[in-house]
């Protein structure tokens, strides 16, 4: 999958919405990765500078033209996703298949609206940051900032990323974490395990995406493969949601 970029009022793209740097960044994506067409091209974030009967005209025109298979979006509300299908639906063009927003036990947001959204119009969650930025690992347990961690770091960073430190790591964050750490311990896996089962484990998800630093990490991301809760502990899992409410704020 690759992305075309939104304008975001602090980034650096200021046309990400429209049909020329639409078609020009996939150019350039196709010619980087040194292919023909791409399977999965998703706006990255949302852009209302430009009419999305335009966005999804230029889009289309990519799918029409065999450069680009599937289209998706990213970091999008629930307004905001079908606003753009209705763009798609009245034109007669093509739709978004996917949606990649943040979801993770510290921020179920997600099931608010847009989860029903996705299931009544068939659009594919594919989550980022499923580890809440690492937090559900528990290596920020106790207070603690590890040496060479993201939020660590941030810690000396512009105000924007310490804004970000502290939506995922705070209090309520921390709280949640333990509690699901005590789930896994019952299950005899690691909470990073339990997190992305969890993620993947929901009739509107399609995949889900996983990330490490190290290799050694990578082993109990990846066992969250062949684990699949009970009834009871998504119920348990449910009690921690319902006593930390909206844990990210």
């Amino acid at each position: 999958a690759t992305k075309v970029g939104g304008n975001r009022r602090d980034g650096p793209n200021l046309h990400g919405g429209s049909r020329k740097n639409i078609l020009d960044q996939v150019e350039s994506s196709l010619q980087r990765l040194r292919t023909d067409y791409i399977d999965l091209y998703q706006t990255h974030w949302p852009d209302w500078d430009y009419p999305q009967e335009e966005i999804m005209l230029a889009l289309d025109e990519l799918v029409r033209a065999g450069k680009v298979r599937i289209l998706g979006c990213s970091n999008e509300s629930t307004w905001g996703l079908t606003k753009s299908l209705w763009a798609s639906d009245i034109q007669g063009v093509s739709r978004y298949e996917t949606i990649q927003n943040n979801f993770s036990l510290n921020n179920r947001r997600f099931e608010d609206e847009l989860a029903q959204a996705c299931r009544k119009e068939n659009v594919s969650l594919i989550p980022y940051s499923p580890l809440g930025g690492g937090v559900l690992s528990g290596k920020y347990n106790g207070g603690a900032f590890p040496e060479g961690a993201r939020f660590t770091l941030y810690q000396n960073k512009p105000e924007r990323q310490q804004a970000m430190m502290r939506r995922f790591v705070n209090e309520q964050t921390l709280a949640s974490t333990e509690r699901f750490q005590a789930i896994a311990a019952d299950l005899d896996i690691s909470v990073s395990t339990l997190a992305i089962a969890w993620s993947k484990q929901h009739d509107f998800v399609a995949s889900t995406i996983i990330g490490a630093t190290t290799t050694e990490q990578v082993p109990e991301l990846l066992a969250a493969a062949d684990v699949t809760l009970t009834n009871e502990t998504m119920a348990r899992i449910n009690s921690v949601s319902q006593e930390i409410r909206y844990p990210m704020g």
